[in-house]
């Protein structure tokens, strides 16, 4: 399995629960459409959340999680079989139209120059 993973920093006009709301409510049903036509397996988000345990995880290792340093506000991530796969996928007519679909939807709600995207193979710890 091949993963792309995606951290997203939100668009200056939104505040982070604005952010979040249009990620979960009108971009995740453009992801589901695009599901067959470019092979994705699994899609999730992981959106941040403020906490003591989030602010305490990052004051030990000298990190700010000060809202207006541009940290992320949420973690996409998507699972294909192989590169191969989803390189195969976003080449079709399909594939192509849903990725423009998908890139027009972003940059709406995301910074994309902030932002920042990978591709990743996992290697499980813990598991369970």
């Amino acid at each position: 399995m091949i993963k792309l993973t995606f951290c997203l920093v939100r668009r200056p006009e939104f505040s982070r629960a604005e952010f979040q709301d249009y990620w979960r409510n009108h971009h995740a049903p453009k992801v589901l459409a695009a599901k067959e036509a470019l092979n994705i397996k699994r899609y999730v988000q992981c959106h941040t959340i403020a906490s003591a345990a989030a602010q305490a995880a990052a004051a030990a290792r000298g990190i700010s999680l000060d809202e207006n340093l541009g940290d992320f506000d949420g973690v996409a991530e998507l699972w294909w079989d192989s590169e191969e796969t989803l390189a195969a996928s976003a080449g079709t007519e399909a594939g192509m139209k849903h990725g423009v679909i998908l890139l027009k939807d972003e940059a709406t709600f995301i910074d994309l120059p902030r932002s920042r995207i990978f591709l990743t193979q996992e290697n499980e710890v813990i598991f369970g």
